[in-house]
């Protein structure tokens, strides 16, 4: 880091001025600068010195740019500017506080199926715009997505993406992206499309729920291998706690053939967006379309032999004269008889087969699939206990049956019964859920939400701390549930004040202020003897005088005893002679033991002057 020191407060171009690093990777350095023109705080990334020199590294960081300043999305990292010169080589882009999605997942470990959805429906929807641009990412990984303190999620990286009609960096530039993350067509060298970036996507899908990479190896060639060859683990094998829905979409993305794969983002976005709706939901498998047909032969040949042609003299050219005049013959009849069939046909009933609909989720897609020219739709809403809000549960005609129609003179008349789910709803506990997603459920249970912000030290920003009504109660349909979700934890800070020597009353206004409001919580109070400090007075204390702690800090005391008292030595009483018994003074009291405060008296009469 000491070499790039040298930046550090320069004004690259009159314009960004440097402030500090913030990153080093192994093609370039990112700084943090002031964009002078524009008022704003930017990041810079330059390429390092030592590689500055090679075409293959220059080619990559512009095609960056390139890629990027074609972009505009909330969920990709914006770039601004760029600058490509003999000594100096940055890209201006948008500077992003957080972390990457790989740090986040190294802290928690598995995420739960909440956390998984929000940010795969993020990455699919910044997919969804490059992809529409035509860019392929082909480095999709947890290191290349940033995870904002609010939880939205930034793409970053677009050095190696595959740009429309444009040299973008080919796969003999080690464009293959992280190989724990290629799809199999990467691998393998194969041309790739927007399909690819869906797989890695479904790899890091893994990733996040189980905590671990489907493939891993001791080299990266088997590793490379592994992803074109072996099937991974099913992600329930690891933990059976994850919903089958999740583990449908997962497999479905990381299908070694593109054909059986999620043909689009939006598509996968769909499924996505069902199962944040709806997280116990379990998709119907989907039959892979196979090709029919037998092969024939050919005319004239039969096991490879073909047989011998014949020519009888003229016979040849007057069957061919003739099969010609026939063949024009009938295509003329042909077409004759078919405008005459079409105007029957126009005016003659056709048979439809009703589709069964009962159980399907009724939204505007499936709304799509019936065909306004056949059908004359009547949609009827009835609450139910046995059937989520939005499916249908009933139809007439019913399914399977039949019906005769003219089109676009005759309809067939088709009645669903749609569910606005039950009168009663029981709340489920959406603590550390995302708030999107539960306002959502809740909304589509027939809920009013009302989104309150509080501080949190504990739920991340923007997960749900809780909920009222809370988890188990059951409440009415149309009735409001208030969703609290954390803004993070309060970090007000306060000043430590110098108690030593203060009493505890003393001590106690200062650890108060100027507002009259304690600012710490009051922790062990101790005694020890001290020579230094008075009885009652504070001796130490656990936070250092004047330091900045968060307020609520606990602080101890330890107070002072006043200095200690050392009690005299004990000493033997002089020996003396026992009493003459035969003395006429035996009986006088003058001879009698003296009493405890006989000594004191003594002491206080020879202490005075003679």
């Amino acid at each position: 880091m000491e070499s790039f020191d040298k930046y550090l407060g320069r004004v690259f171009d009159r314009r960004y001025k440097i402030n500090k690093i913030i990153g080093i990777g192994g093609m370039a350095i990112v700084f943090e600068a002031q964009d002078l023109v524009m008022k704003r705080t930017v990041a810079v990334k330059m390429l390092k010195d030592e590689i500055a020199n090679d075409a293959q590294a220059v080619k990559r960081f512009v095609n960056e740019s390139k890629a990027v300043a074609m972009l505009s999305h909330p969920n990709i990292v914006s770039i601004y500017d760029v600058s490509v010169k003999e000594n100096l080589k940055y890209i201006v882009m948008e500077r992003v506080e957080g972390i990457t999605l790989k740090n986040y997942m190294s802290k928690r470990g598995p995420l739960p199926q909440n956390e998984v959805i929000h940010y795969t429906e993020q990455i699919l929807r910044a997919l969804e715009h490059a992809h529409g641009k035509g860019i392929i990412h082909r480095d999709i990984k947890p290191q290349n997505i940033m995870l904002l303190k609010n939880g939205r999620i930034k793409v970053a990286d677009f050095g190696i993406a595959k740009l429309p009609n444009a040299e973008t960096v080919t796969m003999t530039d080690k464009a293959i992206g992280t190989v724990y993350y290629i799809s199999p067509e990467q691998a393998s060298g194969n041309p790739i499309d927007q399909r690819s970036d869906l797989y890695s996507l479904g790899v890091m899908m893994y990733e996040m729920t189980t905590g671990e990479l489907p493939f891993t190896a001791d080299s990266p060639v088997s590793v490379a291998l592994m992803q074109v060859n072996d099937t991974p683990r099913r992600p329930r094998e690891i933990d059976p706690k994850i919903a089958p829905g999740l583990e449908q979409i997962i497999l479905g993305a990381m299908e070694k053939d593109p054909e059986r794969r999620f043909q689009t983002a939006g598509q996968m976005l769909r499924y996505i967006q069902k199962l944040s709706s709806s997280p116990d939901y379990v998709f119907k498998p989907v039959r892979p379309k196979h090709e029919t047909g037998e092969t024939a032969l050919r005319e004239g040949e039969k096991d490879g032999v073909k047989k011998k042609r014949q020519s009888r003299t003229m016979f040849p050219i007057i069957f061919g004269v003739t099969a010609a005049f026939l063949i024009v013959m009938g295509i003329s009849v042909y077409y004759g008889l078919s405008l005459m069939l079409e105007s029957q046909r126009s005016n003659s009933p056709k048979t439809v087969i009703i589709p069964n609909l009962v159980g399907a989720i009724y939204d505007s897609s499936l709304d799509a699939q019936l065909d306004r020219s056949i059908y004359n739709l009547t949609v009827i809403e009835k609450t139910s206990d046995n059937y989520s809000r939005g499916t249908i549960m009933d139809q007439e005609p019913r399914g399977n049956e039949r019906r005769r129609v003219i089109a676009d003179k005759q309809k067939c008349n088709l009645t669903i019964t749609v569910s606005k789910g039950p009168e009663t709803v029981k709340l489920s506990d959406y603590t550390y859920m995302n708030y999107l997603n539960v306002e959502i459920a809740l909304r589509k249970a027939g809920l009013i939400c009302d989104v309150k912000k509080v501080e949190s030290p504990t739920v991340d920003v923007g997960y749900v701390v809780k909920t009222l009504p809370g988890a188990g109660d059951t409440v009415k349909v149309g009735s409001t549930v208030v969703i609290y979700t954390s803004i993070g934890a309060s970090y007000t800070t306060v000043q430590v004040p110098d108690c030593i020597g203060m009493t505890a009353k003393k001590a106690l206004k200062a650890l108060k202020g100027s507002t009259g409001e304690l600012q710490f919580q009051i922790g062990k109070c101790e005694y020890e003897y001290s020579n230094l400090y008075k009885e009652g007075e504070i001796v130490r204390q656990s936070k250092t005088p004047y330091s900045t702690v968060p307020k609520g800090t606990v602080i101890s005391f330890v107070f002072s005893l006043g200095p200690e008292k050392i009690d005299p030595p004990e000493t033997d009483p002089p020996e003396t002679d026992p009493p003459d018994t035969d003395s006429p003074d035996t009986d006088s009291p003058d001879t009698d033991p003296p009493d405890e405060g006989s000594e004191e008296t003594t002491d206080a009469e020879t202490a005075q002057p003679e």
